[in-house]
């Protein structure tokens, strides 16, 4: 806890407040008091200072990366039980999904999008996956619609996973956008 408080906002702040107090005594304004001054600084500092945000959303982006890596491997270790294709489809979908998560402060400025990568990451592709490999080889094998079932799973799941991407990128790709206008209007 005391660490915490020496790093934050209010300490920082205060400390700059107790500095500015030093300053003033050495350069003459206030004098055998000086070290009540210097603390009422510092105490009006750290009051005004703003409070700390509320991070009550854990940051779980590096875990989810992690899993995802984990859950690539573990379909890549079962292809030979996965229809044809499915393997690829999620190793595609993990890829953005990783590329959303390698931002995480970004992902945390929009709670929106945050929870639907973590959705699609954490929740949707593994039970899509998990569901489909628990039903035992016989039975996937010989009933066509289990098959037919994951590969549709995973299709509405690859094109969320680029939707969330397009929300995601949307700045980046107004701002390629405007540059390209402004070249074109440069040239004109």
């Amino acid at each position: 806890m005391m660490l915490r408080y020496l790093g934050s906002t209010k300490n920082l702040a205060g400390c700059v407040g107790g500095l500015i107090g030093v300053v003033l005594y050495l350069t003459g304004v206030v004098g055998w008091f000086w070290p009540f001054v210097v603390a009422a600084l510092y105490a009006a500092g750290a009051l005004l200072a703003p409070a700390e945000k509320v991070r009550l959303v854990p940051d779980t982006s590096a875990e989810l990366r992690e899993s995802l890596g984990t859950l690539v491997g573990s379909v890549s270790a079962q292809s030979s039980r996965m229809p044809p294709s499915t393997v690829d489809t999620v190793r595609r979908i993990a890829e953005v999904l990783g590329d959303l998560l390698a931002s995480p402060a970004r992902l945390a400025a929009d709670p929106d999008l945050q929870h639907a990568v973590v959705r699609l990451a954490g929740t949707d592709l593994p039970l899509s996956l998990e569901t489909y490999l628990n039903l035992p080889r016989w039975f996937a094998v010989r009933r066509t619609g289990a098959g037919e079932e994951l590969v549709a799973q995973l299709g509405l799941l690859e094109a969320e996973a680029h939707r969330v991407a397009e929300r995601f990128y949307a700045a980046e790709v107004d701002r390629q956008a405007d540059h390209t206008r402004y070249l074109r209007d440069r040239d004109a």
